[in-house]
C-alpha cells in the first residue's frame, strides 16, 4: 500500500526518511526515476540513505509493472518521483491510484533557468506547472511543503503564475 506521495528532486534524504515518516509511517520507499534506477552509483547512494527502510529505486516501466503488487502489499510505502512530470505520468496518464492517498506533497525543487520561484527551494517550470494542474484536475490536492509544518500552500495559490490549459 502507499502511505505518502511526494515529489522531491533529492528523492531520498534525511527529511524524507526521518521527518515525513513520523507523520506518515512507512516500511519502505519507492523512488521512481529512470536515470537513478539505471545508474548503479546513484542507486546505491539512495539505498544507503535509509538503511532501516526497504528502499527501491525503479524505472518508470518497472514501477508500472509492479504497481498492483505494491498496492496489494501489507507494507506501507512512500512513492516519490524527482519531478512533477513523472508523478503526472504515474497518477494521471497511467491512472495509478495510490491506496487512499489524495494529497501530493511537493518538496524541494531547485531553482533552475526558466523556473518560477514559489518559495524557499521550491521552483517549478511551466511544464511542471501543467503537470501539477493535471494532477489537481485528476482529483488530488497538491501541497508545497519541505516539511509538514512549513507548508507554503496548495496549488491554487500559485497556479495563476503560469499559462495553463
Amino acid at each position: 500500500m502507499i502511505s505518502f506521495v511526494r515529489v522531491d528532486d533529492r528523492m531520498i534524504h534525511g527529511q524524507t526518511v526521518t521527518r515525513w515518516s513520523l507523520e506518515f509511517p512507512c516500511d519502505g520507499i519507492i523512488a521512481v526515476n529512470d536515470a537513478a534506477a539505471t545508474n548503479p552509483v546513484l542507486k546505491a547512494a539512495y539505498k544507503g540513505a535509509a538503511p532501516e527502510k526497504k528502499i527501491f529505486v525503479w524505472t518508470m516501466e518497472h514501477f508500472l509493472a509492479k504497481a498492483q503488487k505494491v498496492l496489494d502489499s501489507d507494507s506501507k510505502y512512500f512513492l516519490i518521483t524527482k519531478n512533477p512530470i513523472d508523478m503526472k505520468k504515474i497518477l494521471v496518464d497511467n491512472k495509478f491510484v495510490p491506496s487512499d492517498v489524495k494529497r501530493v506533497i511537493i518538496g524541494p525543487c531547485n531553482d533552475r533557468p526558466g523556473a518560477v520561484k514559489l518559495g524557499n527551494n521550491q521552483s517549478i517550470t511551466q511544464e511542471e506547472a501543467q503537470a501539477l494542474e493535471d494532477i489537481t484536475k485528476a482529483g488530488y490536492t497538491v501541497e508545497f511543503a519541505l516539511i509538514k509544518e512549513k507548508s507554503i500552500g496548495e496549488w491554487p495559490k500559485f497556479r495563476d503564475q503560469f499559462d495553463l490549459k
